[in-house]
């Protein structure tokens, strides 16, 4: 027996080489870690447990007879991270840069079954060329595509977190399509359905795999990925940050934590967040910054739909998702790309049961006849369902404008918030007073001696009517509040919505705008 095992273990550190430490060296040398390294650095120490590392090319696949493929290109297994279970594949660029081969894929879907039977999250590290297309070319295709199917019957369920590590080309581009958070490196991760070769040949388009699909293009632009980190390192730290928020599955309560932050902090420069005029911009980190739990926060999407803020933070220890609007761009107002985030941010705190905060200051929607074109209805209409639908506790603080629709996806009264509290400077309205009087007291302003003196004592007359105080009188807000008491609001409302139930029709699906 003694042998035998000697060679056993002989035999998995040759495998955990990967492709050879001259392929590591190049990996090292594109600052990268292996996959193995990437794994040293997110799982608990001693708490590893890898499954399949004796893979091979599949024995059924002719073209791939006699060639060695440690692991067959991917690690697979469990461990915890922070003390809690998670399922992890993790390609190896290294083995046939990180390819898809038939055996790998079963690999990774064992881990997939683990991850949804236990309900542990499941991590992706990405580094890889794609399908391999050695095994893939040819009509036995038909019978592949069980991971994305998966992915789709496991959202919501578990966290699916994808770490976009190094290029993730054609098919592994729908990996991080598909889960809930997507991180990349800057520099090295990149996606696309087909790389630069195959666009070159399909459109005749010649461009860089940066170009094509790098963390600049999906972060700014597509707004595929959700953060965008420096490197490796930074890249585990976030995704332990973002699950330190979430709890295992969807049926467990999220993480509370201990929180060393006064619930009943009063931060004295609320009072000053605010510019004197309405028409002015501030930055609305300002105020998320002074009512979180120690001032700390993880921001999603941070580059794209710029005109909104989404991201976690706690509240006396209970985590939470914030949804505020940012007058620092367009006024806060909302355009197409907005309000997508929004609502995909607002599906998935609802999906683990995340309390979300809505701090109000909006002037609506965008108008004109671009974004008509680019259906800026149903834009907005996906972040009408997402506020409908969610029933976890909501929290909603305006701090200034409240106009038209822009209200409503804000979770306005009508949207069930648990808590509707407003600053002294607040106004709800269907548009703003300037608006209004363009709209509705144009003719007067027009016929007037001096038009402009008409026109600002129309707009001080409207004003008056759109005070916060008519709401609160008719009772359609629950308080106006001084701003140092927001942090106070919210965390008493989310201790005391906590156990909240709120039942919906039965139904298969809603009918998602598309």
């Amino acid at each position: 027996m003694r042998p035998l095992v000697e060679d056993l273990h002989a035999h998995r550190e040759r495998i955990k080489l990967g492709g050879s430490e001259e392929k590591i060296a190049r990996q090292h040398a594109a600052e990268k870690l292996t996959a193995r390294e990437r794994l040293g650095l997110l799982i608990d120490e001693g708490t590893w447990v890898e499954l399949g590392i004796h893979g091979q090319p599949h024995f059924s696949q002719a073209a791939m007879a006699g060639r060695d493929a440690p692991a067959d290109g991917v690690v697979t297994g469990y461990g915890k991270v922070a003390g809690r279970l998670v399922a992890v594949a993790a390609y190896d660029f290294t083995v046939m840069a990180g390819s898809m081969g038939m055996t790998g894929e079963l690999k990774v879907a064992r881990v997939r079954e683990l991850a949804l039977t236990k309900r542990i999250p499941l991590i992706w590290l990405l580094d890889s060329a794609g399908a391999r297309v050695q095994e893939a070319v040819g009509s036995l295709f038909a019978g592949t595509g069980q991971l994305f199917r998966d992915e789709v019957i496991m959202s919501g369920v578990v966290p699916q977190i994808a770490a976009v590590m190094g290029p993730c080309a054609a098919g592994t581009a729908y990996i991080p399509g598909l889960a809930d958070f997507v991180l990349m490196v800057k520099g090295r991760g990149s996606m696309a359905l087909a790389g630069p070769h195959l666009v070159r040949a399909a459109v005749g388009e010649d461009v860089t795999a940066e170009e094509l699909g790098g963390s600049r293009v999906h972060t700014r632009k597509s707004g595929v990925a959700d953060v965008e980190v420096a490197d490796d390192p930074e890249c585990i730290d976030v995704i332990k940050q973002y699950l330190s928020y979430f709890p295992q599955n969807c049926d467990e309560p999220a993480p509370v934590t201990a929180a060393s932050d006064p619930i009943e902090r009063a931060d004295e420069e609320l009072l000053d967040v605010l510019p004197a005029s309405t028409r002015q911009s501030y930055d609305i980190h300002e105020v998320i910054r002074r009512i979180v739990d120690d001032g700390a926060w993880l921001e999603l999407k941070d580059h794209w739909g710029r005109s909104i803020v989404t991201c976690l933070a706690r509240f006396g220890g209970r985590p939470a998702g914030i949804v505020a609007s940012q007058p620092k761009h367009l006024g806060g107002i909302l355009d197409n790309d907005a309000a997508d985030k929004a609502a995909r941010f607002i599906n998935l705190c609802n999906a683990y049961g995340l309390p979300l905060v809505y701090l109000v200051d909006v002037p609506g929607f965008m108008v004109g006849t671009k974004v008509e074109e680019a259906g800026i209805i149903r834009h907005g209409a996906k972040m009408l369902q997402a506020t409908a639908n969610a029933t976890v506790p909501k929290v909603t603080v305006i701090l200034r404008k409240a106009y038209g629709a822009g209200y409503y996806v804000m979770c306005g009264r009508a949207f069930e918030p648990d808590l509707i509290v407003a600053w002294p400077t607040a106004e709800i309205s269907v548009m703003g007073a300037e608006g209004a009087v363009e709209i509705v007291f144009r003719k007067q302003v027009e016929e007037a001696e001096d038009p402009e003196a008409k026109r600002a004592e129309l707009i001080d007359t409207y004003r008056q009517i759109i005070d916060v105080y008519i709401a609160a009188r008719n009772d359609m807000i629950d308080d106006v509040i001084d701003p140092r008491e927001t942090r106070a609001q919210i965390c008493r409302a989310l201790e005391l919505s906590a156990g909240k139930r709120l039942e919906r029709p039965a139904r298969r699906n809603p009918v998602t705008p598309v």
